[in-house]
């Protein structure tokens, strides 16, 4: 992998990931643009203990711009986008519209390829290799932000899920605390930990989910997929690999070789679910991490978490009164049968 970094005209960071040793990444931003300004801040909730970031800029992001005006394709002759160079591999930058900037972390877009008409589920394995290569990078990088406690990398598909850009496209947002979701995890293994003398929580889930079975949706190698005991969505899956690791950084080779395919196959599967003819199923797919500098950090499993909010063919799980008010969730399907109707999708 050859890292090229550049700047952007409003003085952003770009950073161009390619898979040959011999690109060349010099094309310059001519675009006309002021230098970057955001207004993001971070407040924190009192009766919750939550952090939340107020971000007012963003109001005025990009709003489903027409294809040949994306600003995520390389840049063309009169027509000039985020991209300056006429093509790339795998391009990283800083959001321009951040909901986290200077002292409050920071946020980056992740251009997955050039092609705006493709998905994460139509990249070779070797093109989601260089993707995951990238990820662990950035978290690398970001790990030495002064700001940074926790790195998320994730993926929102779908304009269910809000995504304003058709372009394939994730983001990655470090925090400048522990989110929520993390310290819930946290606690949680620590009371497990206690009360088992010393067993590590990951580990027990994952070995209960294997012995069971009924749950498992793929098993390689080195990675396993299931649909968790108490999923909160429709149709859920978590990635583990079979060694724990803290994070991206931790995955040895071989790991890093067989999770292409197995991501694929998920991924495949999922835009199956519903039958043919239909749009692609939205989805959310992010990274958990162990956060920097905690205690017990190795204690901590990477894990992918992979989910829908479309229930059937033509309706979508909506957030409503429990869930948005008390944050009790109420699945409708099963979670056995979820696995189940995952295993039986063909993926090709």
């Amino acid at each position: 992998m050859k890292k090229t970094t550049t700047r952007l005209a409003d003085g952003r960071e770009l950073i161009y990931y390619d898979g040959r040793d011999d690109a060349v990444r010099d094309a310059v931003d001519r675009r006309p643009l002021d230098p970057m300004a955001s207004a993001s801040e971070v407040r924190r909730d009192p009766l919750l203990g939550e952090h939340i970031a107020i971000a007012s800029h963003r109001q005025g992001r990009t709003y489903y711009p027409p294809a040949d005006e994306c600003p995520l394709c390389p840049s063309q002759e009169g027509r000039l986008s985020e991209i300056p160079d006429s093509d790339y591999d795998v391009a990283v930058f800083e959001n321009r519209f951040p909901s986290l900037s200077g002292d409050t972390g920071r946020c980056e877009v992740v251009c997955f390829t050039p092609d705006h008409d493709k998905s994460f589920a139509d990249l070779t394995p070797t093109q989601a290799r260089l993707v995951l290569d990238t990820w662990t990078d950035r978290t690398a990088d970001l790990s030495q932000h002064p700001a940074v406690e926790q790195v998320y990398c994730f993926e929102n598909r779908g304009k269910e899920i809000g995504v304003t850009l058709d372009h394939p496209h994730g983001q990655i947002y470090a925090y400048p605390f522990i989110t929520p979701r993390t310290e819930q995890m946290l606690r949680a293994a620590e009371q497990h930990r206690e009360a088992t003398g010393g067993r590590n929580l990951f580990d027990d889930t994952v070995e209960a989910e294997q012995a069971d079975g009924r749950r498992i949706v793929l098993d390689g190698e080195h990675w396993t997929a299931f649909v968790p005991y108490a999923a909160h969505w429709p149709y859920e899956v978590h990635l583990y690999p079979k060694r724990r690791v803290p994070d991206l950084l931790g995955l040895d080779e071989d790991e890093r070789a067989e999770f292409p395919h197995i991501y694929l196959d998920l991924l495949r599967r999922f835009d199956r679910l519903f039958g043919p003819g239909l749009p692609p199923t939205p989805y959310v797919s992010g990274w958990h991490q162990a956060p920097f500098g905690i205690d017990h950090r190795r204690e901590f499993a990477l894990h992918l978490e992979l989910f829908t909010i479309r229930r059937t063919a033509d309706k979508l799980k909506f957030l409503a009164g429990s869930e948005s008010g008390m944050g009790v969730f109420i699945n409708d399907v099963p979670p056995e049968a979820a696995a189940q109707r995952l295993r039986d999708v063909v993926s090709a």
